[in-house]
């Protein structure tokens, strides 16, 4: 009787796992469908271990699973992985979202609402130089929405230090840059016609 017990018992831990793991896939499924676009890793990685919804090592596992599996895919965009979720994952995830357990839903989600803006510009916004010379240092400037790229910029600077800081002002303030500049080149057009 005691072997049938214990037996029983392990039986309920082996489902618990099994409902645990499918509800930490699916969470992360959702994660990814809710930025709307391909997002690092390292991103993933900080809304999961700032909310303690998962262990760092899982976590990493899971990404794995569901990207051997088809759920999630990597995409190269301006040299670095972003993931983002396949047909195949919308899929799974429409038929198996109410799986999720609505407090680390509503976690998640303020997660995201609250950080909206940083993930956002992180993943849209990049700048960049490289040494091309003494004295001589290409800045390249980008900002791209969703897979569409907005605009790209090289161009010579003289130091290290203007580089840098050219850098840093299109991180800070890329949305009002981006306006200035394509109002200048509008501008201009417009008063050639």
């Amino acid at each position: 009787m005691i072997f049938v017990g214990t037996l029983k018992s392990g039986g309920v831990k082996l489902f618990e796992d099994t409902l645990e793991l499918a509800e930490n896939k699916l969470l992360l499924l959702y994660i990814v469908n809710r930025l709307d676009f391909p997002v690092s890793k390292a991103q993933i990685t900080d809304l999961i271990l700032e909310n303690n919804l998962m262990n760092y090592f899982t976590l990493q596992q899971y990404i794995d699973e569901l990207t051997s599996s088809g759920f999630l895919l990597y995409k190269d965009i301006d040299g670095s992985n972003r993931l983002c979720i396949s047909e195949k994952g919308k899929n799974v995830l429409e038929l198996f979202v109410d799986r999720i357990s609505p407090a680390r839903y509503e976690i998640a989600d303020n997660y995201i609402t609250d950080h909206w803006e940083i993930i956002k510009k992180e993943l849209t916004v990049s700048a960049d130089y490289t040494i091309e010379g003494k004295n001589n240092f290409i800045v390249s400037l980008k900002a791209t929405e969703k897979d569409r790229l907005l605009m790209d910029i090289k161009f010579n600077v003289a130091s290290n230090k203007q580089a840098r800081d050219l850098c840093a002002r299109w991180k800070d303030h890329c949305p009002e840059l981006y306006a200035k500049i394509t109002g200048i080149l509008t501008e201009i057009s417009d008063s050639n016609e």
